[in-house]
């Protein structure tokens, strides 16, 4: 089964959602409900169109990926940028710099934030509380 990404960018209060190539948009106010209208445009795509894009023929998963500014900016209410300085190890100004579209990060950097998150996550999965 192919992989189609899905790019998902935050857009002011929102969140937008597209499939490069692919005549197929959409907004949500979260992640859950960009996954939902996206699956939902999809399946509407493929209804109206005999002959859909390459990318949505045959089988096929949605993957949605969303750029450093947009998990920064999307998920602030959760993770302060102090916070995020200490389990990746980037300077705060520097990650307050990603949010705000002054820099893009480059791969080393991005990778640092998704190895710190990746962390996060599985330390907190293993955690039961009492």
């Amino acid at each position: 089964m192919k992989t189609v990404e899905v790019i998902v960018e935050y857009a002011g209060k929102n969140l937008s959602a597209y499939i490069e190539g692919v005549p197929i948009f959409t907004v949500g106010k979260d992640i859950q409900e960009i996954e939902s209208n996206m699956r939902e445009a999809v399946e509407l795509y493929l209804e109206d169109n005999p002959n859909p894009c390459k990318q949505l023929i045959g089988n096929f998963e949605l993957m949605f990926r969303i750029d450093t500014a947009t998990f920064l900016n999307y998920y602030s209410g959760i993770f302060t940028k102090a916070a995020l300085s200490r389990i990746t190890g980037i300077n705060e100004r520097q990650l307050w710099h990603y949010a705000a579209g002054v820099h893009k990060p480059r791969r080393k950097q991005t990778e640092k934030i998704q190895k710190g998150i990746q962390t996060l996550t599985k330390e907190l999965d293993s955690i039961r509380l009492v």
